[in-house]
């Protein structure tokens, strides 16, 4: 079938991309769904961080490329094997497939899984398999098992999670990336509980869905450290009880004092090593970093070895917020439901597939937190 998509050709594309056009909106061929695969009618994807940190360059990836990885939809189709979803049932893609067979997966760890890793890497399905192509031309590569700024995608059945179909697919998609990897991180990588300390280094969609879970868990104390002075202020109305301009020379000694030495646990959501070190920074003795940024490949960190043994720190990473999909998805969508996870107040705008490139200026410059490509 033929479906519209955008298509990263080459990163590292100049700003603003709203004139260098990175993302070039091309009509391609998608294959039906092979053996444990499932056509996905695309109903809204999410602009992330992650994809943005492709299109520059920050996280290499093969090209051609169809983008994004936050997205929800309506199953067209299933291929052989798939028996558990249907045609019209509501999924929200995951953007790390888990084979449910190897060490990590077995241990329960599915977020490690090691094939999933290695099929996002090489830009394929976790069978191995491409599914785009250029008319007449070679295969475009998948985008985290997922390419989901396009009106279809084909993607593993391990890719995706049904979902309950009241939820609108808008909302639904935040789940998939944000709301996994934000509040899985306070949840289960921290694993928070209600009267301890959190803060939050770093408030783009990921960071501010931590605040979130952080209410959600019963933190007595949430800090929000950024340089962007009106996510400051949505954090606060998210639940935050502490705000910090994170240009301020002086932010670790303020929080420190405010927090009495500081958190229990600080969770570092804004992929570069000086925010990271901010988040180890206010982090008290005996306490937990926690970080999920991603910079880039190359970057590194002086740690100060001494602190790991004389203050018995912690040092954790956290990829799609430790979870178990399948298990923690419905989960957060049902506390959404009920109002205990205001996931929408997220969401800063929507946009059509061919203002994809205007939408990642935005998001570039910090002045959107998460916007959403509706089809």
């Amino acid at each position: 079938m033929k479906i519209r998509a955008a298509v990263l050709n080459e990163m590292g594309a100049p700003l603003p991309y709203a004139r260098s056009r990175p993302l070039r909106v091309e009509e391609v061929e998608l294959e039906p769904p092979g053996q444990g695969e499932v056509l996905v009618r695309m109903g809204a994807a999410g602009l992330c961080h992650s994809d943005l940190s492709v299109i520059n360059g920050d996280r290499p990836r093969p090209t051609p490329m169809a983008l994004g990885h936050e997205a929800a939809g309506v199953v067209e189709a299933v291929g052989p094997g798939v028996d558990d979803l249907r045609r019209g049932d509501h999924v929200v893609l995951v953007f790390m497939p888990s084979c449910g067979h190897c060490g990590p997966c077995a241990e329960g760890r599915p977020a490690l899984c090691e094939p999933g890793a290695a099929s996002n890497t090489a830009g394929t399905l976790l069978s191995g398999a491409r599914r785009i192509f250029r008319e007449g031309g070679g295969p475009i590569h998948h985008h985290m098992g997922c390419s989901a700024f396009a009106e279809a995608a084909v993607v593993s059945r391990r890719s995706c999670v049904k979902v309950d179909p009241a939820l609108p697919l808008e909302e639904a998609a935040l789940f998939g990336c944000a709301v996994l990897t934000g509040v899985g991180a306070v949840v289960n990588t921290a694993q928070v509980r209600a009267g301890q300390s959190v803060a939050v280094v770093g408030l783009g969609g990921v960071g501010l869905a931590s605040v979130l879970g952080a209410v959600a868990s019963g933190a007595r104390r949430i800090v929000v450290v950024d340089l962007n002075e009106d996510k400051l202020q949505l954090a606060a109305a998210l639940g935050a009880t502490d705000g910090f301009q994170a240009a301020d020379p002086d932010v670790v000694d303020k929080v420190k004092k405010a927090t009495g030495g500081g958190v229990d646990f600080a969770i570092e959501m804004a992929g570069s090593t000086r925010a990271f070190e901010t988040a180890y920074r206010i982090t008290r003795r005996g306490g937990t970093t926690v970080t999920a940024g991603l910079p880039h490949p190359t970057a590194t960190w002086p740690m100060p070895g001494t602190h790991l043994v004389a203050e018995e720190r912690t040092i954790k990473g956290s990829y799609i917020g430790t979870c178990v999909p399948q298990r923690d998805l419905p989960r957060y969508i049902e506390l959404y439901q009920r109002g205990k996870l205001p996931v929408n107040r997220l969401m800063s705008g929507r946009l059509a597939l061919e203002g994809i490139n205007e939408g990642f200026d935005l998001l570039h410059a910090g002045k959107a937190v998460r916007q959403v490509v509706t089809f």
